[in-house]
């Protein structure tokens, strides 16, 4: 996109936002924006040009019980959970800003639901290995694939030389992990481009965020001062701060800290996403989980929690192979409004629909 369209476009969203009482990410023209900084689309918080215009990277991590704390976490804006095989859970970050994180992982295999979060914030997908039914979409060409078996199950690209590594501080299969120079070199080496698709740009990203001085209080909301997800192997947990109006994260009954900082993990904003799902028509032990139809959740930011329906523009299954296709999900109240985030860090619990009556959120 040529820099006076994208300036034309700045113009015009920014007027309809303030209208609107919300900021989109990156279309918010402002005196700061002029030197330098913009609006992320991560976040809605403003970054660096640097860092907010640069695509951004989506990274499967474990979240087994042996390979705790995962290293870097806490750099990422966005973190999806969503069950996979044996009841456990697997984590994928979207990070902006890891340019001086000491190392990232530990980075395990994708399952296709993974690929389409990742699509629809138009990221670079970094994963060490696939279930067999991800293939098709991790090959597609609208996914920025960066594998660590490429030279297995991906055309022999090798790009795991260039990207991956094996720490000396965990066993394997629990000791793959990144950095940012490794990221750059795996992207040099599959000549992908940096900056973001036009597509993408002209959306203004995938979450639509609060202006700075309207925060979003859902005064009619419930209570939401501990959330219980209702994960049966990790125990997820999240209780709200009042003192700092975010969410700290636990599970396996402690804080979930990034190893790299032993800070325990906060977030400012938690969606639960109800959805459909079945094994693998061949029986094995792969979930099938539908993030593209539509069902329910939870919206839950500043200690209040309102119910949610949600839907994935562009609708079916098929569609999502469509080139150019890589549209995101859509969250709204009860009312039919699409919500609108409260800046900063957001974590999303995928959760299957047939477990959703283990959810808890309770005033304390």
């Amino acid at each position: 996109m040529k820099h006076k369209h994208l300036k034309r476009l700045i113009a015009a969203a920014s007027a309809a936002a303030m209208l609107a009482g919300c900021i989109a990410p990156g279309l918010s023209a402002s005196a700061a924006e002029d030197n330098g900084m913009v609006r992320s689309f991560l976040t809605g918080k403003l970054v660096p040009e640097s860092v907010g215009r640069q695509r951004a990277i989506s990274v499967m991590l474990n979240n087994i019980y042996d390979a705790l704390p995962q290293s870097g976490i806490g750099n990422a804006s966005i973190v999806y959970e969503a069950p996979v095989e044996g009841g456990i859970t697997r984590l994928m970050g979207i990070f902006e800003d890891y340019q001086d994180v000491e190392r990232i992982g530990s980075v395990r295999s994708s399952r296709e639901y993974y690929v389409i979060f990742a699509r629809e914030f138009d990221s670079f997908y970094l994963h060490y290995g696939q279930a067999w039914y991800a293939l098709p979409l991790l090959r597609d060409g609208g996914t920025y694939n960066i594998s660590g078996l490429s030279g297995e199950n991906d055309a022999g690209r090798g790009e795991e030389e260039y990207v991956y590594y094996r720490g000396d501080d965990f066993p394997a299969p629990h000791n793959v992990f990144t950095n940012y120079e490794m990221v750059q070199a795996g992207i040099d080496f599959l000549n992908y481009p940096r900056e973001y698709s036009d597509w993408y740009l002209e959306q203004g990203g995938h979450y639509h965020f609060a202006a700075d001085d309207a925060p979003v209080t859902l005064e009619n909301g419930q209570d939401a001062g501990r959330v219980e997800v209702g994960y049966d192997y990790n125990n997820a947990y999240f209780t709200y701060d009042a003192s700092t109006g975010k969410y700290l994260r636990f599970q396996f009954g402690d804080p979930q800290i990034d190893l790299t900082t032993g800070k325990q993990l906060s977030y400012d904003n938690i969606i639960l996403q109800y959805c459909d799902w079945r094994n693998q028509v061949d029986s094995d032990t792969y979930l099938d989980i539908d993030v593209v139809t539509s069902g329910n959740g939870k919206f839950i930011t500043k200690g209040k929690a309102i119910d949610v329906t949600w839907s994935k523009d562009g609708g079916s299954w098929e569609d999502q192979f469509a080139p150019g296709n890589f549209t995101p999900t859509r969250y709204y109240d009860e009312s039919g409004n699409e919500i609108t985030l409260n800046q900063g860090k957001t974590w999303v619990c995928i959760v299957l629909n047939t477990e959703s009556d283990k959810v808890q959120i309770s005033a304390e």
